[in-house]
């Protein structure tokens, strides 16, 4: 037992009175984990089957053309992904996870819990589903567990919105801020160690001085100058994400990022495919569907796409739903200078395609336009969603700081519904000018309409979910679909136009005016899963669809160990 001093006293009071007074005015928000004091942890009884959600994948691919180096280094970025993968853990839950695994003695169980990073259920709306846990806090550990949403808004301290901090109470209950830098010193000094033995054995000169900034800016919280020599970045056939990136896991706020990592390995031919498109995105902002004041902004000429195999996740990519896309970096500064780089994940793009959004196809979408389900399609779709994220507007036009400010915990949500939305305008005016030439559009629609019910089924608590939430209700009060005689989906093509060009009118508004209080109003009308909607994925669920895969990775896989 903690020895209890004069200082702990005081902390301990402070805390009491504090609790006493919020019991009175406002519940917290947040409710951290009370570990079971059971030695075998057991399911929530009133929990559905659904520890064979996940479908196995084995992460792979042909190493062959790389050097013996090469192939060293790559196992020195999968070490320092494991330490991402060590930091979210504490981002997301907290306990320790040895223990916490130790107490799980079925082996699906403990799958299940490994895959969601604690006993939440991230596709079912952070469900608990493991008894003796209380209900996810909103702001994961990015917060203390007794603060209110209104003591976080009275109080100032310094780095309060900070990316690359926590927030914590001092010895007088006050919040404060503590750098990433600083409270997950020894395992950031390590992987910063890693990334610079790696460095020395990377052939690409560029490749190499990204991986030596990056390694100084995971001890120093200084990360704009890594984002811009990762832009900077062509030619490497091995690329690596790393580091506290993306905010959905604060759905508290969604100002602090978590850690997470990728390591990946280029497809040279596919990425040569896809280098002209992103040519037209200074055209494309032009022509968007809103007044000239929220396209004002002039996306960076320097963007490029390209198609990776991905062989390792780790962290927040690897929670829950898997990523099959990126684009960063989310700095708007470098944004706007350099514009960002969209990296297509195709190996497991193509494992989602085969395995659930085929398998959802002929389920749920008519028989006559299955055959404009493409994996070509699915692979535009998820391509220029990533390229739209450059679209549109970063910044508010009324002085409300960026639009991620702006709308706090909404603002991921929106930006993932953004892209989707815009991806689609994209491809209609690429294939109008003939710079698409695969396929038609109906390909496209058909096959994001199949992907509306994928993302949907990720739940509330994912920013994708909410979104395709949000599209789906929008598209069917406008009629881009409908139901035929047998119940199957069927897409207005003509009506699907209007709602795509309207839903995107709304959401750049939004964004441009920084309008909180419209987005709360669209997402609580919108975000949400009606009737209709449930019924379509109790099918999916009945006829045993996967809802995402679950790697098996590592070096081992790879044949590196």
């Amino acid at each position: 037992m903690k020895k209890l001093t004069k200082s702990n006293i005081s902390i301990l009071l402070v805390t009491v009175i504090s609790s006493l007074l919020y019991a009175c005015n406002e519940a917290p928000i947040s409710s951290h984990p009370q570990p079971s004091t059971t030695t075998s942890l057991e399911l929530n009884k009133d929990i559905t089957n659904r520890l064979n959600i996940y479908f196995p994948v084995e992460l792979n691919t042909d190493l062959s053309h790389l050097s013996d180096n090469q192939k060293q280094m790559l196992v020195h970025l999968i070490d320092a992904s494991k330490i991402m993968d060590k930091l979210f853990w504490q981002q997301a839950f907290g306990e320790d996870k040895h223990t916490f695994l130790a107490k799980i003695e079925d082996p699906k169980m403990k799958s299940f819990a490994i895959i969601n990073y604690g006993p939440w259920d991230r596709l079912n709306g952070d469900k608990v589903f493991l008894e003796g846990y209380q209900a996810k806090s909103p702001g994961a550990e990015f917060y203390p567990s007794d603060m209110t949403k209104t003591e976080f808004e009275q109080q100032n301290f310094t780095a309060k919105k900070g990316l690359y901090s926590i927030v914590e109470r001092d010895s007088h209950g006050k919040l404060i801020s503590t750098p990433y830098s600083k409270k997950y010193k020894d395992e950031l000094l390590s992987a910063s160690n890693i990334l610079k033995q790696a460095a020395k054995l990377a052939t690409d000169e560029q490749f190499s001085h990204y991986l030596n900034l990056r390694a100084e800016a995971l001890i120093t919280d200084q990360y704009q100058a890594s984002d811009i020599a990762w832009m900077d970045m062509k030619n490497n056939p091995i690329d690596l994400v790393i580091g506290p990136i993306e905010t959905y896991e604060d759905q508290l706020f969604g100002y602090r990022a978590a850690f997470e990592a990728y390591v990946l390995v280029k497809d040279m031919a596919w990425s040569d495919k896809l280098a002209k498109y992103a040519q037209y995105l200074p055209e494309l902002q032009k022509g968007l569907p809103v007044e000239k004041k929220y396209k004002a902004e002039v996306p960076g000429s320097d963007a490029d796409l390209n198609a990776y195999d991905v062989i390792y996740y780790a962290g927040h990519s690897n929670a829950g739903s898997k990523t099959i896309a990126i684009n960063l970096p989310n700095d708007e500064k470098v944004q706007l200078q350099k514009g960002t780089r969209r990296l297509q994940l195709k190996n497991a793009m193509q494992a989602k395609f085969d395995h659930i959004l085929v398998p959802i196809s002929e389920q749920l979408i008519t028989p006559t336009q299955r055959k404009h389900v493409t994996f070509t399609a699915f692979f535009a779709n998820t391509m220029f969603h990533e390229v739209s994220h450059g679209l549109g507007i970063k910044n508010t036009i009324n002085d409300k700081g960026t639009v991620r400010q702006a709308l706090k915990e909404h603002a991921s949500a929106l930006e993932e519904g953004k892209a989707d939305i815009l991806g689609l305008y994209m491809i209609r005016q690429l294939l109008e000018k003939g710079s698409i030439t695969d396929g038609q559009l109906e390909d496209y629609y058909v096959t994001f309409m199949a992907g509306i019910f994928r993302s949907v089924r990720f739940g509330a608590s994912s920013a994708h979910g909410k979104a395709n939430m949000i599209r789906f209700n929008y598209f069917q009060e406008q009629g881009a679909f409908e139901l035929d005689a047998q119940g199957f989906y069927q897409v207005n093509m003509p009506k699907m136009e209007l709602a795509i060009d309207s839903l995107s009118n709304l959401i750049l508004t939004l964004q441009g005016n920084g309008d909180y209080e419209g987005v709360d109003k669209l997402v609580a009308k919108m975000g949400v899963i009606k009737p209709q909607l449930q019924s379509e994925l109790d099918k999916l669920t009945k006829a045993d669809i996967p809802v995402d895969i679950d790697f098996k990775q590592g070096v081992s896989v790879l044949g590196l160990d």
